[in-house]
């Protein structure tokens, strides 16, 4: 036996050994290592990857410049440009994205969809962001507006995500700003004193879905800025939550997806099997049920829009702030103003 095992070894070494699931590694935020939502990679490889986690993409961002290798990370378009820049990303071959001919145009822009040469990055989920809202203790006409965050009837009991890009969202779409890939200073500086305004009622910035589930399940907050996953994950437990998506201002969509890592340790025909496997039909289906629209929009309209009105993604009469790749100094401009807001300056 012991000689059988030494020859094997040998065979392995001279003729190479198979790659094997877990020589994938994916960078990502906790929750999306669900097989549900890559299961054809599993069925391929008899396994799924191996995930590694990060807080927030600054974090993460960080550890891959300070020498941490991925093959593949999980980012929202708002950062693109930054991970561009910084020669950590390669271009995604679009002739082996089997989904390529059928993620959702309109929801993406143009300028992702440009061309094989500039596809940095390739999106896979979205959802949107609106104000849930304890049914029982607040009603409709409360968040028929954003301003409801300035209400001082709710002071103390409000809260919005520990969020750079999501706070901006919101106070762009409540002073009116509704593109925000080329604001003005005027219009930035307006954005920042709404959010300096809202700062003395918000109750805490919230930092991941489960936190400020928790917090309005026990009534500590009656509304919040969110994602959808979190009123659909809210009224699975039985409680009563509305999702104001049509506010007067408007409504967010974000958009996440993956980036192909330069000098990847894994082989790269897995990491196209890997996001083949989420962009796949098979796991459309999972990926709404727990609130995340795919972008492969053949697949998700397939599920029909009750089940998209169900997670929160369903169609809205109002406009929509798409939180789509901006500049550096935009963003970076944006993150510097946050932190001191929320520092009470």
């Amino acid at each position: 036996m012991t000689k059988s095992f030494l020859m094997g070894s040998a065979a392995a070494l001279a003729f190479g050994a198979p790659a094997l699931a877990q020589d994938l590694t994916v960078f990502d935020y906790s929750g999306f290592e669900d097989a549900a939502f890559h299961q054809p990679f599993i069925e391929t490889h008899g396994a799924g990857p191996d995930f590694v986690f990060f807080g927030d993409e600054d974090e993460a961002f960080q550890r891959l410049l300070a020498g941490f290798q991925s093959d593949v990370t999980h980012i929202c378009a708002g950062s693109v440009p930054r991970w561009q820049a910084s020669g950590i990303i390669q271009a995604w071959d679009t002739d082996q994205i089997t989904a390529f001919d059928t993620l959702n145009a309109d929801l993406v822009g143009q300028d992702v969809l440009a061309g094989s040469e500039d596809l940095y990055f390739l999106p896979t989920d979205y959802g949107s962001t609106a104000v849930a809202y304890n049914v029982d203790e607040v009603s409709e006409e409360d968040v028929a507006s954003l301003e409801i965050f300035n209400n001082p009837a709710f002071a103390g009991r409000l809260s919005i995500p520990d969020n750079v890009d999501d706070a901006f969202a919101l106070a762009y779409l409540a002073t009116g700003v509704t593109d925000w890939a080329d604001v003005t200073d005027e219009q930035f500086e307006a954005a920042a004193a709404w959010l300096r305004g809202i700062h003395p009622n918000l109750r805490t910035y919230w930092t991941d879905p489960a936190e400020i589930s928790q917090l309005m399940g026990s009534g500590e907050v009656l509304a919040a800025w969110v994602w959808n996953e979190v009123p659909v994950a809210l009224a699975d437990e039985g409680f009563n939550v509305g999702f104001a998506r049509n506010t007067a201002e408007g409504t967010s969509v974000w958009l996440c997806g993956y980036v192909n890592m330069v000098e990847a340790p894994g082989p790269e025909e897995m990491a196209y099997d890997y996001v083949n496997a989420v962009l796949s039909d098979a796991s459309a289906g999972p990926l709404l049920e727990n609130g995340f629209g795919s972008a492969n929009d053949a697949a998700l309209q397939a599920l029909g829009a009750e089940a998209m009105e169900a997670a929160g993604l369903g169609e809205v009469t109002v406009p929509v702030l798409a939180q789509l790749p901006i500049s550096n100094d935009q963003r970076e401009r944006q993150a510097e103003a946050f932190e001191r807001i929320k520092a009470g300056f």
